[in-house]
């Protein structure tokens, strides 16, 4: 049965990293003494060994010891014999190339849908969908494909931003980005505002955290999401 959360940021503002979901994470863990982290999203451009200690550092605090999935020597065997997965934040497009190149993504997406606890945040959130295309990097790599897991049916916008008021602010909004997804692609997107996350539990979707989620359909009004939502039956 899949157990997955599926956040849209690791840190709220003035907030350490990890803190807001650290309890949440304790249950989602609790049989884990270690966790597999895949820190290839690289934010800033850190080294995997600075972002996997960073990782450490959080989890020491609910008493679980993490090892990056860099440290071994084959990846796919990490991925095999993990308790739970971590997979961090950054950018998208280098995340994905990776998992291709290491010949590793239709293996983490199996290892999961089988039962093995996942963690994603921002870019590890985007990949948990259908394709990675509503994300918000930049293409600083050229990835094999846009195809990723697929660990639900719909496609995620993390950092979710409203539209500020009175901004004098040019350039297109998130929501407009999204609309010109849809114009090609009929794939739905969850725009995922920070502080809130999803819990899969087999195949139950539910929207969690005390922010609404906002939903944006192919031809149709976007739609706000209370907390608690069901979103198991989004196709």
């Amino acid at each position: 049965m899949k157990s997955i959360i599926i956040a849209s940021t690791s840190s709220l503002h003035a907030g350490s990293y990890l803190e807001y979901i650290l309890p949440t994470l304790q249950e989602h863990f609790k049989n884990c003494k270690t966790l597999l982290f895949i820190p290839y999203a690289r934010p800033g451009g850190i080294s995997h060994t600075e972002y996997t200690q960073k990782v450490s550092e959080a989890f020491a605090k609910i008493n679980i010891a993490v090892k990056g999935i860099h440290e071994f020597e084959n990846p796919e065997n990490a991925i095999k014999n993990a308790e739970g997965i971590f997979t961090g934040g950054g950018n998208t497009f280098l995340l994905v190339t990776q998992l291709y190149k290491n010949n590793i993504m239709q293996l983490l997406a199996e290892t999961v849908k089988n039962g093995t606890p996942y963690l994603g945040t921002s870019a590890g959130s985007n990949i948990c969908g259908l394709s990675m295309q509503t994300t918000n990097d930049m293409p600083i790599v050229y990835p094999p494909s846009f195809q990723t897991l697929g660990l639900i049916p719909f496609n995620l916008n993390p950092h979710y931003l409203d539209p500020i008021e009175q901004s004098t602010h040019m350039g297109e909004t998130r929501e407009t980005r999204i609309k010109e997804f849809h114009a090609f692609n009929n794939i739905p997107v969850l725009g995922l505002r920070e502080g809130s996350w999803l819990e899969v539990k087999g195949e139950k979707i539910t929207l969690k955290g005390n922010l609404k989620a906002r939903l944006f359909q192919q031809n149709k009004t976007a739609e706000e999401l209370e907390p608690e939502s069901d979103l198991s039956n989004l196709k």
